[in-house]
């Protein structure tokens, strides 16, 4: 039984590896469809988007039915709980893809940034994807040193959103209200998605010490 119950267990772990390398996917193609005005990206990303809630789903039935038929404890209960926490994040993170795709749809065959601030645009979408490879890894190789890094990685994602805000609520800024609320959009789901990536980064730290962290970002 106990060969069976740690089986369960990594074989959880891969699915969640599975999910999170899905999540990654789709925020490339919902980055390049958003850069490059690309609607059958754009497209793409959407239609697949219920690939991942499902997957999400059956997860959680998986864990749910070790809770209920192992009864874990110590270590093995914390790498189930902190398994449907995780799958949560990702499902948010999958959806937050998507909703930046819909924008680059929405606006075909026009960009969603006006050019002033597509570099940064650019680049908030290429620290997303750093973080969501950080993530997969991290999932697949639990360590510290990974927690520190997408910690970093969010704080400059987290500056970089806040120079948008500035520019676009600046007096400077000559565009109209749909592109300034688009770009705001735009830039508050990557700011979420780099959020919950550090989120996840928490909830291993806690599966790996057992111990919470109060003071990091949720």
């Amino acid at each position: 039984m106990r060969q069976l119950f740690q089986q369960e267990l990594a074989d959880l772990k891969d699915d969640l590896v599975d999910i999170a390398q899905s999540v990654e996917a789709a925020m490339d193609r919902a980055v390049r469809a958003f850069n490059q005005s690309d609607v059958q990206l754009a497209e793409e990303v959407i239609a697949q988007d219920h690939l991942i809630d499902d997957a999400v789903r059956e997860l959680d039935e998986q864990a749910i039915a070790i809770l209920a038929r192992q009864a874990p404890v110590a270590g093995d209960l914390r790498q189930v709980i902190s398994t449907l926490r995780i799958s949560a994040s990702l499902e948010r993170m999958g959806d937050l893809a998507t909703h930046l795709a819909q924008l680059a749809r929405y606006r075909f065959p026009e960009k969603v940034a006006p050019k002033g601030i597509r570099p940064t645009f650019k680049e908030m979408g290429a620290l997303d994807l750093k973080m969501a490879g950080l993530v997969v890894a991290l999932l697949q190789d639990p360590n510290p040193k990974a927690v520190e890094e997408i910690r970093d990685l969010d704080d400059s994602i987290d500056a970089l959103h806040l120079s948008v805000f500035e520019t676009v609520l600046s007096e400077e800024f000559g565009s109209g209200t749909a592109t300034v609320v688009d770009a705001t959009l735009a830039s508050r789901y990557l700011e979420r998605f780099a959020d919950h990536g550090v989120s996840i980064s928490k909830k291993v730290l806690y599966l790996l010490t057992g111990e919470w962290d109060p003071d990091s970002a949720e």
